[in-house]
């Protein structure tokens, strides 16, 4: 985690908080060391900006990675509505890719 990093993003965000990119960065910067901050911060994008479909993929492998099935499920499919909504090919492939080998998982 660095530190300087998360520093600027925290900036960021306080100087536009309706960009979604920081927070998106800040909810990856977190992954590794503050699991329970990724998902706060992954909650606030898909809520406040649910069409930064970058959110989906993390977010779901985040919530299977902590055991929450039901919770990674929903945001998977989520995502994959989201991602056809937008006419987003590569996301929509990824999400597909990711939620199929989810459940071969289970």
């Amino acid at each position: 985690m660095n530190t300087d990093r998360i520093r600027q993003l925290e900036k960021f965000i306080e100087d536009d908080p309706n960009d979604p990119f920081p927070k998106y960065a800040l909810a990856l910067e977190h992954l590794q060391e503050n699991k329970e901050k990724s998902a706060q911060l992954f909650e606030e994008l898909l809520k406040n900006h649910s069409k930064y479909i970058g959110t989906y993929y993390h977010a779901a492998a985040l919530y299977s990675e902590l055991g929450d099935r039901k919770r990674a499920e929903q945001i998977y499919l989520a995502g994959i509505e989201m991602a056809t909504e937008l006419n987003e090919a590569h996301a929509l492939k990824e999400l597909r890719s990711a939620y199929m080998n989810f459940q071969f998982e289970e």
